[in-house]
């Protein structure tokens, strides 16, 4: 009976742990299909949709739902990767420190108040700005950054492991 007891108490608290640890976060990317004939292993930032495409070649991308620039603070072009970065620290720049002056002048990577996530990857044309992970994950789909490209944790981390530095990026309106 003592040996029924203990069994069954083990199993609870194997079943409880298990329920109660965390869940990694499911990436929310889907395959599509594409009409634009941009090279194999371009990024795609189309702002309105706000969506960045994975471009794969013979008509298909990865499609992720991304947060774009405010309507003020959006910008198109064409650019490059210039670094690829797992938890980064963070400094604010000139500009984001005008509107929020009690920002540290640090925010060490890891940190839950980092806005940059699990991974960043820079962009060339002035190092201001980024494709990056978030630590406000509900605001993704949304017209919120200073002109960086926010994905969810789990996208982030799925496309930075297909794409290199040097790799270009085409952001859209």
């Amino acid at each position: 009976m003592r040996g029924k007891i203990l069994l069954a108490a083990v199993l609870t608290a194997c079943a409880v742990t298990f329920a109660l640890a965390p869940k990694p976060a499911m990436a929310r990317a889907e395959l599509v299909t594409v009409q634009e004939s941009y090279p194999a292993g371009t990024i795609v930032i189309r702002t309105a949709e706000r969506r960045l495409y994975l471009m794969l070649g013979n008509g298909e991308a990865i499609r992720y739902p991304v947060a774009v620039g405010r309507p003020s603070m959006q910008w198109f072009g064409t650019v490059r990767i210039d670094g690829k970065y797992v938890e980064p620290a963070w400094t604010a720049p000139a500009s984001i420190r005008r509107d929020y002056s009690k920002l540290p002048a640090v925010i060490p990577g890891g940190s839950p108040h980092n806005p940059m996530g699990v991974a960043a990857m820079t962009l060339s044309g002035g190092g201001q700005y980024a494709i990056h992970g978030t630590n406000q994950p509900n605001l993704i789909g949304s017209f919120v950054s200073h002109g960086c490209i926010r994905m969810y944790n789990a996208d982030i981390t799925d496309l930075f492991s297909r794409v290199s530095v040097g790799t270009p990026v085409v952001v859209t309106r």
